[in-house]
């Protein structure tokens, strides 16, 4: 990644318009469309124009966080009072879906502020760390990070081994997190150990503290124009006031990871709108047999098919949004939501990349990109079979995974 690269702009103009065929714009409110339209429409003009030549130059564009908080994209759910939107939970999906149109890493860097980073602070932080931290990270002025899954703790975060101790004045850190999305530019990271009791707690982990090292990650296939490293923590003193005092054990992260899992469901949405409305537009531009792909019964069947995927997911959506709103939505609910719109999304890119045929391998169209992306997505914040079997742990009352 290199910091000093400069951005080619693609002559490609981004022309989707939406997808619903449903009529599921009628169950939003004004300001949830006026919202989803200044989204798109930055999209449009920050994202789409670049977003090739920075997946395909393994380019994370830091720029692009002022950017995000200049538009309201970071913790969109935070109270206005914080420097958040206040905004229900239907429009923070329908950021993420917009975000997400145009590429699951930039999702992935405004989704993991605002629900993994501004969240938890906003939850379970004192009112100095509100204040402290919540303006600065809305903003753009500070970039965030999320310390759990462990080099040999991913799907069992109970059994991570990062700790810290009492040491009178402070605490001291030792331990390390993989896999984390922002970590090489983060500010800060929300880091979750286990105290001398095996008690996990979040603390607050600061850039510049001594033994605190973020180490990036390289030679990824999958979000390329997102930022992902390590948390390296070699005893690192924290703060004692850099301990969230609101909740502790490991139901803390996970209510975290509930929030972002929903605006993962929403996102995924996004990618697999972009695939369908470019296939769409490829099979009535190609001529094969002198006359479009798109009248062949073949091509009409994978885009019937991904329409009433699509649309299946927009309601799933909604629906789920307003259990959120109202706090009902359980995490079972989530999972279901997560699990379901991923799958989707990625085998409608696969669907795609096939009507446009050889052409579907560049970076001419999006969906080897998102096809690449969606890999991440649907492994990341409970992989596709753990989801499962929190599905089915919700059916049968018996955990299959302890």
């Amino acid at each position: 990644m290199n910091p000093n690269q400069t951005s080619t702009k693609s002559s490609k103009q981004d022309m989707f318009e939406g997808v619903d065929f449903y009529g599921v714009d009628d169950l939003l409110s004004e300001e949830h469309l006026l919202i989803r339209t200044s989204i798109r429409d930055f999209v449009k003009k920050e994202i789409s124009p670049f977003i090739e030549d920075w997946a395909q130059n393994a380019h994370f564009p830091y720029e692009i966080v002022k950017k995000f908080g200049d538009v309201g994209a970071f913790g969109p759910q935070i109270p206005s009072e914080y420097g958040g939107g206040g905004l229900d939970y239907i429009a923070y999906g329908l950021i993420m879906q917009e975000i997400e149109r145009g590429d699951s890493g930039m999702r992935s860097t405004a989704s993991v502020q605002g629900s993994l980073v501004m969240y938890p602070i906003y939850k379970f932080g004192s009112e100095a760390q509100k204040q402290k931290y919540l303006p600065k990270l809305a903003s753009g002025e500070m970039l965030g990070c999320f310390g759990l899954t462990e080099p040999d703790h991913g799907s069992n975060p109970s059994g991570m081994t990062s700790n810290f101790k009492d040491m009178g004045d402070h605490y001291l850190l030792n331990g390390a997190k993989m896999w984390i999305s922002n970590s090489p530019k983060a500010d800060i990271a929300v880091v979750w150990a286990k105290n001398e009791e095996g008690r996990i707690h979040g603390l607050i982990v600061e850039r510049g503290m001594e033994g605190f090292s973020t180490p990036e990650t390289h030679n990824k296939w999958s979000l390329r124009a997102s930022c992902t490293g390590e948390l390296v923590f070699d005893n690192v003193k924290v703060p004692k006031e850099n301990l969230l005092p609101g909740k502790s054990g490991l139901g803390a992260p996970m209510m975290c990871l509930d929030s972002a899992r929903y605006g993962i469901a929403w996102g995924a949405v996004g990618a697999a709108m972009d695939c369908y409305d470019s296939a769409r537009r490829y099979a009535l531009e190609r001529i094969q047999f002198d006359k479009p792909i798109g009248s062949f019964q073949l091509i009409q069947k994978k885009l019937a098919e991904m329409l009433s995927e699509i649309t299946k997911a927009q309601l799933l959506n909604w629906k789920l949004g307003k259990m959120m709103n109202e706090g009902k939505a359980t995490t079972a609910q989530i999972s279901l939501a997560k699990r379901n719109n991923v799958a989707m999304a990625l085998d409608i890119a696969r669907e795609a990349r096939q009507i446009h045929g050889g052409m579907g391998i560049t970076g001419e169209y999006p969906m080897m990109r998102h096809m690449m992306n969606l890999e991440s997505v649907v492994t990341y914040e409970g992989t596709h079979d753990i989801h499962l079997l929190i599905l089915g742990h919700a059916i049968t009352g018996i955990a299959a995974f302890k």
